[in-house]
């Protein structure tokens, strides 16, 4: 795997020169942070060698390099499920490969229902610990090259990140939520009885990403920021039947809000 993380980072080298340290995958429906990058540089994931090509509406199959808030970021627009077919080598693949252009900083966006009964749709989370569901991405054959083989999971998300999100959140006037957030297979919706179940282990959220890109970047060393948006509720009596194009419709009715925070965050 190393040559082609290797390779994919060589071409990405080529057409972005000045590679940021830090990088953000955008969720379902929230691509509305494009709009405010200026100075952009556009690779498609299907001229990357060894890259997966996203399948999933409201992913734009694109990696963007440009400037946010004063800084310049990387910008991830379309990511991989693992519910597309692909392996959990290939959905976290480009972690790696980030990881390898210098990326220090990871900030996720995802989609996600809520089960938490103070929530409601519309609702921003910022994640402080997960529960994965999900095949483990680090299942196979080691390389020291890529970190450590039992990595410590105890702070995957960074604590002074979360700390300075809640305060830009807070001086924005933006009420955020924090939680933990499940990361399952998809792609069906969730059951009543699987939101329950959920909520009763532990979840605030929950979603089919996220976790696996966690995982890899925390083992790589890579600080991790990752947010929600509330896009359905897994509540009793509010539950409702849900399509995909509901969920990328209230997504992108919360992207604006979320994108001020990460502005704010950035320019800071």
């Amino acid at each position: 795997m190393l040559q082609a993380i290797n390779e994919a980072a060589s071409y990405i080298r080529e057409k972005i020169k000045d590679t940021p340290d830090t990088a953000i995958i955008l969720g379902s429906g929230l691509g509305n942070i494009i709009e405010h990058l200026s100075d952009t540089i556009t690779v498609d994931y299907k001229s990357i060698p060894h890259f997966p090509l996203s399948t999933v509406e409201g992913h734009a199959g694109q990696l963007i390099s440009g400037r946010l808030g004063g800084t310049r970021i990387l910008v991830m627009a379309g990511r991989f499920h693992f519910y597309e077919g692909y392996t959990m080598e290939e959905v976290t693949f480009p972690i790696r490969v980030m990881k390898f252009l210098g990326i220090n900083t990871l900030i996720v966006s995802n989609a996600a229902g809520g089960m938490n009964p103070n929530f409601e749709i519309g609702d921003i989370m910022v994640i402080n610990d997960h529960i994965h569901t999900m095949p483990n991405p680090l299942i196979g054959r080691h390389d020291p090259a890529l970190g450590e083989r039992f990595p410590d999971m105890s702070q995957t998300y960074n604590p002074e990140l979360i700390k300075r999100v809640k305060s830009y959140a807070s001086e924005l006037g933006i009420p955020l939520r924090e939680g933990c957030y499940v990361g399952v297979t998809g792609p069906t919706l969730e059951t009543p009885k699987e939101y329950e179940y959920f909520r009763f282990i532990g979840g605030d959220a929950v979603g089919m990403s996220t976790t696996p890109e966690a995982i890899v970047a925390h083992q790589m060393g890579i600080r991790i920021l990752a947010v929600s948006v509330i896009t359905d509720l897994g509540v009793p009596g509010k539950i409702q039947k849900l399509t995909h194009q509901d969920v990328i419709k209230a997504a992108g009715e919360a992207a604006p809000k979320l994108t001020s925070i990460i502005i704010k965050l950035l320019s800071k």
